[in-house]
């Protein structure tokens, strides 16, 4: 679990626990963790005695451990202030200690450095009367992302005893998180599991890649739901987490998501202004009542708009 705790106006103390096995630096595991952040910003912050490791001060090139605890002091902008914006969004399931949203394609699920409204933090200030604070003042009340250009389901934790119990549940695998992918080309099997570790494409670092270096161990399963003349219709279910995990995953078996501009194919046959790629499903263990909650929402209008045109089609 990570823990952020705001210290006061001029800094966010992170508190971050290495929770596997790793060989890496502490610039590139900090940079692959805060990927708000970039690796010279970190390096800045350690050469500025802002980055500890079980208490003491560190280098950037240090080696990290399981177990090991990492403490940064991030300066903040005094006069930064995020604001509640009256942004529609859809409020799944709402009670005094969790939610679930729906994000639209198009929008950015926290603020970041130069760009601080217009996001799903900014609508949540405005329609929820409490959020936790564990992650800071640019992403209260957020466990867990979805990419900007994705659609779909996200829990929202309303206090910090919900937000720790939804951040392990995360961290055990144990939340049910279901997506809804269109991708290029016709996979021949039924259903299927990726195991393939994700790390940073060392050729350009906002990229992530399959690789053996510097990486993380990422599960995909899939299930083929239909299958269309040049396209497959597939539910992916996440039994981890990283950036750009199923994005990343279905290049690597080459059947990238449709409309992915990243990871996709150069010549998109459809005018989309992001990849078909929606998060349906998530399930996880109520903080408090302890009961099993799921909720599932129906895929975006762009996205069964293509789906009806592949039918008739094709």
């Amino acid at each position: 679990m990570k823990r952020k705790e705001k210290s006061d106006y001029l800094s966010d103390i992170i508190e971050i626990k290495v929770y596997d096995d790793t060989n890496e630096r502490v610039d590139v595991y900090l940079s692959d963790e805060l990927d708000e952040y970039s690796r010279s910003f970190i390096q800045k912050l350690i050469k500025k005695n802002k980055v500890k490791v079980n208490g003491d001060f560190i280098k950037a090139k240090t080696i990290l451990n399981k177990n090991d605890q990492i403490i940064l002091e991030i300066p903040e902008d005094k006069k930064l202030e995020i604001k509640a914006e009256d942004i529609k969004i859809d409020i799944v399931y709402e009670d005094e200690y969790v939610g679930v949203v729906y994000k639209p394609r198009n929008m950015v699920v926290h603020p970041a450095p130069g760009n601080y409204s217009g996001t799903l933090v900014n609508a949540l200030l405005y329609k929820f009367n409490s959020l936790s604070n564990i992650n800071g003042k640019i992403r209260p009340g957020i466990v867990h992302r979805i990419d900007k250009d994705t659609t779909g389901l996200l829990m929202i934790a309303k206090t910090n005893e919900a937000h720790i119990s939804l951040a392990a549940q995360l961290k055990e695998h144990s939340v049910s998180r279901k997506y809804i992918a269109l991708v290029e080309g016709n996979i021949n099997e039924d259903k299927g599991t990726i195991n393939a570790p994700i790390g940073r494409n060392p050729k350009d670092r906002k990229k992530m890649c399959v690789t053996d270096y510097n990486s993380k161990e990422a599960i995909t399963h899939f299930n083929v739901l239909k299958r269309f003349k040049k396209y497959t219709l597939i539910e992916a279910q996440l039994e981890t987490g990283r950036t750009h995990q199923i994005r990343v995953h279905m290049k690597h078996i080459k059947h990238p998501v449709v409309g992915d501009k990243i990871y996709g194919i150069r010549n998109q046959k459809f005018n989309l202004e992001g990849q078909l790629l929606h998060a349906k499903t998530i399930g996880f263990i109520h903080p408090i009542s302890k009961e099993y909650l799921e909720f599932s929402s129906d895929l975006p209008d762009d996205f069964s708009n293509i789906l009806r045109i592949l039918e008739s089609k094709y």
